[in-house]
């Protein structure tokens, strides 16, 4: 079991529960996800965010491709996206969901143009974190912005 499952405490099924770092991960790595395409540009932002953000400062970057490994079975079982989206709002504090929306959204517009695919689990994690939505149009703005090229 990868150490980004941490146990708090018992699950129906015996499903694993994300921490936070592994909540912000597996955002990303919906995300990315969406279009049955993690492009390479996306991978490597992920990459960057982890290496980067001051929320990732204590996360030990050699875990990155376990916790992937282990979003990707989370995303593979029965109900997959909601239940993946269960877990992130579930190891996510509040003060981190609007962080989570924007590394989300910073993935998406990494390769230049969001896909109709990417664009609707924006929408789904957005609804499930409850970011509200002028806030959430000002960090999609800000990804747009930050990710636009000459």
């Amino acid at each position: 079991m990868a150490a980004f499952w941490s146990v708090r405490q018992p699950r129906a099924k015996g499903a694993p529960m994300l921490d936070p770092h592994g909540a912000l991960i597996c955002t990303m790595m919906l995300v990315s996800a969406a279009d049955r395409d993690m492009a390479e540009t996306e991978l490597k932002i992920i990459g960057d965010i982890v290496g980067d953000l001051p929320v990732f400062r204590d996360f030990d970057r050699q875990r990155l491709r376990g916790v992937l490994e282990e979003c990707s079975r989370l995303l593979g079982g029965d109900n997959g996206l909601d239940e993946a989206l269960k877990s992130i709002r579930k190891a996510l504090p509040a003060k981190l969901r609007e962080t989570a929306y924007a590394i989300a959204c910073d993935v998406a517009a990494a390769d230049g143009e969001a896909s109709q695919e990417e664009l609707r689990v924006l929408e789904l994690i957005r609804h499930r974190l409850e970011i509200e939505q002028l806030i959430a149009a000002g960090i999609e703005r800000g990804a747009k912005a930050r990710f636009q090229t000459l």
